[in-house]
């Protein structure tokens, strides 16, 4: 169960407008290809130091 807890000071809580909130843009395609390989890449160095330290 959650429990709504009450802020110590609850008037400095920061407002957001509408317009300062960030918009979200959707990723190209390009943009998908290279974060793609950067995640394998990461995965792949993760899979051949894990190989070294435990062999």
């Amino acid at each position: 169960m959650l429990a709504k807890l009450g802020t110590v000071i609850p008037g400095y809580a920061r407002q957001r407008s509408l317009e300062e909130s960030k918009k979200q843009e959707k990723l190209t395609k390009g943009q998908w290809v290279t974060i793609d390989r950067i995640v394998m890449l990461a995965l792949l160095a993760a899979v051949i130091t894990g190989a070294v330290i435990f062999s």
